[in-house]
């Protein structure tokens, strides 16, 4: 974010200095099936305060949002529906035509992205652990530039995650072409600081979302830096 600075335990506001008290800054990712969202509500119940990225990129270019109308003046006004609302395949269609015109998507959408995210941390209690649940962490460089100090990866074997997909009424051949754009589990485990292994029952992973929210408890409480 431009105009944070992060410890590397603690991610504080720089401007002004006293509206964001510290909190412990923890990226949440996995890929599709995974229970990446499971974990998330967990974290919740154990108390973190959970942001969800697509929920906040949806958000800023909603109806009436200065992003959207930027948008709109960038890329005209067929990237808008019937309804005023963003036509989000037709603004891909455009914006990711040339190399310019995905910068200026980022240019438009990443700031209003980080604003709302720090409205978020800001609103959070004080000395927190706020949980950014990012589905692309590791595809995206700008996420990755947050500085998580803490990166949690959520992962199950691909049989049980098409499973899951299917259950959910996603055909297995859409599911397998969803993570083949993804990154792999090794790239995934690459960035992590923890691995939370989804493929047993309800029963273990509580176990190990006890086990992390302990972990995240004691990385919260050292002095930063250390």
């Amino acid at each position: 974010m431009g105009n944070l600075e992060h410890s590397p335990w603690l991610f504080r506001a720089s401007e002004p200095p006293d509206t964001l008290p510290p909190v412990l800054l923890v990226g949440l990712t996995g890929g599709i099936g995974s229970g990446k969202s499971t974990v998330a509500d967990l974290l919740v119940r154990r108390g973190a305060v959970v942001e969800d990225a697509d929920a906040v990129a949806r958000s800023v270019v909603e109806p009436g949002t200065p992003a959207l109308a930027a948008l709109v003046e960038r890329f005209g006004e067929g990237v808008l529906g019937p309804d005023g609302s963003l036509d989000r395949p037709k603004l891909a269609q455009l914006a990711f035509a040339d190399e310019q015109s995905r910068k200026d998507l980022v240019a438009i959408t990443h700031p209003a992205i980080n604003a709302e995210f720090l409205r978020q941390m800001q609103a959070a209690p004080a000395d927190a652990v706020v949980v950014c649940d990012v589905p692309l962490l590791a595809e995206s460089e700008q996420a990755r530039g947050r500085g998580y100090p803490v990166i949690v990866v959520v992962e199950a074997p691909l049989e049980l995650r098409l499973d899951r997909l299917e259950g959910r009424g996603v055909p297995r051949d859409d599911a397998r072409r969803r993570m083949a754009a993804q990154a792999n589990d090794e790239e995934r485990r690459a960035i992590a600081t923890h691995v939370i292994d989804n493929s047993g029952d309800l029963a273990s992973l509580e176990r190990q979302v006890d086990d992390l929210w302990t972990d995240l408890l004691r990385i919260k409480a050292e002095p930063a830096g250390e």
